[in-house]
């Protein structure tokens, strides 16, 4: 890996494939048309798109009453296959909102048959105020069978000169909303790309008479439930129900009321008052972050069962840190009383990031899937690149569902504990502790690895141990050796010694109750913010002092952050155990060479080769030991390969933006009141966008409003730099 590690788009959707011959349909108001075509249709398994949620991430802050509440994303459908009774509110478009029966299409949802499909969008376009018509259909070679169709707003395309000319008013304006069907492998109709986006105003007279609308008879306005596939799946969102006495969650509980059929292991377990204490934080949350989100999954009874929740600050430190996550299931143990699960990321600091939170009832392949999906919901779809969990294979089957391009692997440390504890009398062995350390950790081959564990089961007589057999079966996932070419960002802990730490690590405890963990909840995050923002300063203003004369270290001094340039300084006072670079291998301005390391005292047994391979053309350097992608800055042995080419920098590729001191990001400490120190820097940042997001959420009532809200913040900016000017 080279460069910034970031998130690649959804690529568009994919045409209808190349061998077949498409006919449009110009004015075609029949949903029933069918084409005939001479090339057979191949290939019909398109790589699904990576779904991103387009509008606004805010929530509602407004509560019904203190029994029912509305979650909401506006701009965003959110829907799941839990609970067909659900309510749902979407917003529409070009002004119009309120309570809508037809939520928007989303690329990835999936109907039974293609009747299902054009009767959604014929009742979603009805709702909304426009009408629709096909714009296109193909079927495959020598068959009536339609394989895929485009739905498009009446309003596309222009007349033809002939049809200018002809006394028909013109309703065409070029509008580009539409929808792309295809049949897929489990003959169900998807959805593989959608334009949302009107260049008109709507007429709803006008299109309740048109021929889409006019042909809809009673039979065929029932509602069309579509479903939607792996990574584009979203959550259904649930109004809650009355908190009952005894803190359950039931919208149908009556004191004093026991019924010994409800299954209490699919509910969250809370004790009296947890759900209210719950209930509480979350209004109160919202109340002061407008981008705070949260959603709660009941079950068929209306009791609780699983809660998700996330910040504004987590939100948008996603969007810096998201490339690697770790799923954190410490406090799931029973031995826990709060079944606590975190999801983190880790910050230009090497410091743990909080990137959401919640509580869930079981560890069930159905749980994990939901809470996955309400978290990849709120952060537009857009999954990490690596995940890092605990080794269950019930979380291993949610992720390959939810996140089917996601590289994960198991917390090693956890994985090396497992170990120890699954083998008995082993795990006081010294003998067997270290020579399983230099196995895994110390193996820079594949081969080399699978023989030192083939020699490490024979000299330890533990060949016929089932669970270490299963283990080393899935050894992909857990081996450094197998990810070499998978970015951790430091995360994964594939030094000795090294472990990774629960974010609330010293704050939570076995004992610690759910009020208590709201209690110190945001103190927690206050403390972590306050931490990153000393750093901040600390790293801007401090200059490290230099361990070497070495020229990448007075480099990187000036880039990275305190804690990032430790780490790096650590591999260049390493590069003086490198010696007797020898080129090995060479195809053009591609050169391996062999760097030779004096790991200790002893002067023949420690000493291990390394090769590197460099290209002089590209200024691109990659060691066997992927220390790049393991921690990402560059290891000792490739800076030992720059420095005998007489490369006297390290290439820009390999300083990523996430570890720089001047690396920035649109989130600050929230200061909790509107007091501000006008000498400190700290809080200029914070009070100025914190007034600036008022200003942007009343731009968005209205056009009028936008344009007001647009000339406000041209003028101050210009006001602003004139300011500026004069200090230059």
């Amino acid at each position: 890996m080279t460069g910034d590690t970031t998130f690649s788009p959804a690529e568009d959707a994919s045409s209808p494939h190349p061998n077949l011959d498409i006919t449009i349909e110009e004015g075609s108001q029949n949903s029933e048309q069918l084409l005939d075509h001479d090339d057979d249709l191949e290939n019909d398994h398109e790589t699904e798109q990576l779904f991103e949620i387009e509008g606004n991430d805010q929530e509602s802050n407004d509560f019904e009453n203190e029994c029912e509440q509305l979650f909401e994303i506006e701009g965003n459908d959110l829907e799941t296959d839990r609970d067909d009774s659900t309510m749902v509110n979407v917003n529409g478009q070009n002004g119009i909102s309120g309570r809508k029966e037809y939520p928007p299409p989303v690329v990835g949802m999936e109907f039974e048959s293609y009747d299902d499909a054009y009767n959604y969008y014929n009742c979603y376009a009805k709702e909304l105020g426009f009408a629709i018509r096909v714009k296109s259909s193909w079927t495959k070679r020598n068959s009536k069978e339609k394989r895929g169709a485009v739905l498009c707003c009446n309003c596309e395309g222009f007349k033809t000169v002939k049809e200018a000319n002809s006394r028909r008013k013109e309703t065409r304006t070029g509008c580009l909303a539409m929808i792309r069907l295809r049949l897929v492998e489990s003959n169900r109709w998807r959805v593989d790309e959608v334009k949302l986006d009107h260049n008109h105003s709507f007429d709803p007279e006008r299109a309740q008479n048109s021929k889409s609308h006019k042909k809809m008879v009673t039979g065929d306005k029932r509602k069309v439930e579509p479903t939607v596939d792996v990574e584009v799946r979203t959550i259904k969102l649930y109004r809650t129900p009355v908190v009952d006495k005894m803190g359950y969650g039931s919208s149908h509980s009556n004191e004093g009321e026991t019924n010994n059929r409800v299954d209490y292991s699919r509910r969250l377990k809370l004790k009296h008052g947890d759900a209210q204490v719950i209930y509480d934080f979350f209004c109160r949350v919202q109340l002061t972050d407008p981008n705070f989100f949260y959603v709660m999954d009941l079950n068929d009874e209306g009791h609780l069962r699983n809660v998700f929740w996330i910040d504004s600050r987590s939100r948008a430190a996603y969007s810096y840190f998201g490339d690697i996550v770790a799923f954190d299931t410490t406090y799931l143990s029973n031995s826990y009383d709060i079944p606590l699960f975190t999801f983190t990321g880790v910050n230009h600091h090497g410091q743990s990031v909080l990137l959401g939170c919640g509580l869930l009832a079981d560890e069930t392949l159905e749980t994990y899937i939901w809470f996955f999906r309400a978290w990849l919901t709120c952060m537009s779809g857009r999954p990490p690149q690596t995940i890092i969990t605990n080794q269950y294979s019930t979380m291993q089957s949610a992720i390959a569902e939810v996140f089917p391009r996601a590289h994960h692997r198991y917390c090693l440390p956890h994985v090396m504990q497992s170990i120890l504890e699954n083998l008995g009398e082993l795990q006081e062995s010294e003998a067997f502790q270290t020579l399983l350390g230099r196995t895994v950790y110390d193996s820079i081959k594949v081969d080399e690895f699978e023989m030192a564990w083939e020699d490490l089961i024979r000299q330890f007589g533990i060949r016929g141990h089932e669970w270490l057999r299963i283990l080393y079966e899935d050894r992909e996932h857990w081996a450094p050796v197998y990810s070499k070419d998978t970015f951790f960002a430091g995360m994964s802990s594939f030094d000795k010694g090294e472990s990774m730490i629960p974010f609330f690590d010293g704050y939570v405890y076995q004992q610690t109750s759910l009020k208590e963990f709201f209690y110190m909840y945001e103190l927690v995050l206050q403390k972590k913010h306050q931490k990153e923002t000393l750093d901040d300063l600390e790293s801007r203003d401090s200059t490290p002092i230099l361990r070497t004369s070495c020229c990448y270290e007075l480099q990187l001094s000036k880039l990275y952050t305190k804690e990032i340039f430790l780490k790096f300084q650590g591999e260049v006072v390493m590069m003086s155990s490198c010696f007797g670079i020898t080129q090995v291998h060479a195809n053009g301005p591609v050169i391996t060479y062999m760097v030779k390391e004096r790991e200790g005292e002893e002067m023949l047994r420690d000493v291990r080769n390394f090769e590197v391979m460099y290209d002089k053309a590209g200024a691109e350097v990659r060691c066997i030991c992927s220390c790049f992608n393991f921690k990402g800055y560059l290891c000792r042995h490739a800076l030992c390969v720059l420095n005998y080419n007489g490369v006297e920098e390290v290439p820009f590729q390999y300083i990523l933006s996430r570890w720089r001191k001047d690396f920035k990001r649109l989130y600050v400490p929230d200061l909790g009141c509107n007091n501000v120190d006008v000498t400190n820097p700290v809080q200029w940042f914070d009070h100025l966008y914190r007034r600036a997001m008022q200003v942007v959420e009343e731009g968005m009532v209205s056009q009028d409003h936008y344009m007001v809200a647009w000339q406000a913040f041209k003028e101050s900016l210009n006001k602003v730099r004139l300011v500026a000017d004069k200090h230059v």
